[in-house]
């Protein structure tokens, strides 16, 4: 490009002067782009520390949620599993207590990066009680919901295993085809589930379309 206006200096006949104009708006558009990328890595360089622990706050949020309802809700949530299940005050007292430590404990030793697998597999058997204990089973959309909360549990548990990186972030390559890859590939796969929920299909015939709901 500085070629081109050197030349259009020397000689104006040389080169359109049109060219020029293009050649100086290119070289406008990569001063942006570069200036653009330098402060995007400056950024990432301040918040590396901080982005790991605020990505898994967001995958485990809905267990914290969960685990302070049940909390706040505990002669509610007793007495739904008391009356659903015929269980009596004893079982029912017993499931809302392990939902209640078994998903703050674990949030507690995920968001401190202590014994992360056993949390996670914990959660895991949370989720598998839940979805017996609420019927989840055989309601499509909260189930999918369920599964999506896997995937989140997938990603922190590929996380919490030291193994080298992959370059195309988490999808298994030909020549590396790990376990903690398959667990990024299913765990990303398994989170598009819980924006599925959010679809609402128009079966009809006239409208063969889907919104937001």
């Amino acid at each position: 490009m500085c070629s081109l206006i050197e030349v259009y200096a020397h000689d104006h006949k040389a080169v359109p002067f049109s060219s020029v104009i293009i050649a100086l708006k290119y070289r406008h558009v990569q001063n942006d782009i570069a200036y653009l990328l330098f402060v995007f890595a400056k950024f990432l360089r301040v918040t590396k520390q901080y982005l790991p622990h605020i990505a898994r706050l967001c995958l485990i949020s809905t267990f914290l949620e969960d685990g302070i309802r049940m909390w706040f809700q505990w002669s509610e949530q007793k007495e739904y599993i008391e009356t659903t299940w015929g269980c009596g005050f004893f079982l029912a007292t017993l499931f809302v207590l392990i939902n209640l430590l078994g998903q703050l404990g674990g949030c507690i030793l995920i968001l401190s990066r202590n014994f992360v697998q056993y949390a996670c597999f914990g959660l895991f058997g949370l989720i598998a009680l839940q979805t017996v204990a609420y019927s989840i089973l055989w309601d499509p959309k909260f189930l999918m919901r369920n599964l999506a909360l896997g995937g989140g549990l997938l990603l922190l548990l590929a996380e919490s295993r030291s193994e080298g990186r992959s370059m195309f972030a988490g999808v298994p390559t030909m020549r590396e085809s790990s376990p903690k890859q398959y667990m990024q590939l299913g765990g990303r796969v398994l989170l598009v589930l819980m924006f599925m929920t959010l679809l609402h299909f128009d079966t009809s015939f006239l409208s063969p379309c889907f919104t937001y709901g």
